[in-house]
């Protein structure tokens, strides 16, 4: 890739998605632009939906992507993106299976089905997020990733939960709910009037398991990602600001289900700074 080529997509990255975006300015300089492509495929499958509001054709065009990745450069010849990530996934080894589960995983996105269990949604987390990671620590160290498998496990769970709770708002108005159905109902509600919005006492206690969900996954990716080494510290940092998401959500309660649960610019930047130059533990 070129290097105009290397700042577009950052470009676009920073627009769709600030925080994988600063975590590549931590990554070795001739690294970020593989990182980019991944990062920005991510950003242009989680948009289906935005773009596509039938399920059909969201369907359709994930399938594409399976079948483009699956045929490598030739079937990806003439979509700037798909081709960029082909080149990136044969340079780096990556594993064709990660992506085909990452796009699996991601047609429950394009349904208002409900999320059935915790269990369901730490594997959807697992196939997303934490597929991510894994394939960003592949690309900054491979020989090191592998011991970080597992810390790559919480970490894109905290990190999912932690982004799932910040798009409570957008997920209701589209009639989706990822809170799991068990949640729910240990909570003492329903998927029926969350979305209504017709129990806040309940949804505020649903929203509390899953902080304190998120913050479970996230206190065991810190205490396993102990000793990982700098070079591959980049893939783990958007992960490290779930618990300052989380933090948001609960002092929001019920209302994280009406207004986007952010933190400020100098609390990212400094978490993220730190995280890289200090690690964990």
């Amino acid at each position: 890739m070129t290097g105009e080529n290397t700042d577009a997509d950052l470009s676009a990255l920073r627009q769709g998605d600030p925080d994988r975006y600063l975590s590549t300015l931590y990554a070795a300089a001739d690294k970020r632009a593989a990182l980019a492509v991944i990062y920005g495929f991510n950003a242009e499958i989680a948009g289906i939906r935005d773009r596509i509001h039938e399920p059909l054709p969201g369907e359709i065009r994930i399938q594409w992507w399976r079948d483009a990745l699956a045929g490598g450069a030739q079937a990806t010849a003439g979509h700037p993106l798909a081709s960029a990530l082909s080149d990136v996934i044969a340079r780096h080894s990556l594993p064709l299976d990660a992506f085909d589960r990452y796009l699996e995983a991601r047609v429950f996105d394009l349904y208002d089905d409900p999320m059935p269990s915790r269990t369901d949604l730490e594997g959807y987390c697992g196939e997303t997020a934490s597929a991510l990671i894994q394939l960003a620590g592949l690309v900054l160290a491979p020989e090191a990733a592998a011991g970080f498998a597992s810390a790559a496990g919480h970490a894109g769970c905290a990190q999912g939960i932690a982004g799932l709770l910040r798009l409570l708002p957008l997920h209701r108005s589209r009639g989706q709910c990822y809170l799991p159905a068990d949640v729910l109902a240990a909570a003492g509600t329903s998927r029926e009037d969350f979305l209504a919005g017709s129990d806040r006492a309940g949804t505020a206690r649903a929203i509390a398991a899953m902080v304190a969900l998120g913050r479970e996954h996230a206190a065991q990716f810190e205490a396993e990602a102990r000793g990982m080494p700098s070079a591959l510290r980049p893939a783990f940092l958007p992960a490290t600001l779930a618990p300052a998401y989380l933090d948001r959500v609960a002092a929001l309660g019920d209302e994280a289900a009406t207004q986007p649960a952010d933190i400020s610019a100098l609390r990212r930047h400094w978490t993220l700074l730190r995280r890289a130059m200090r690690g964990w533990g």
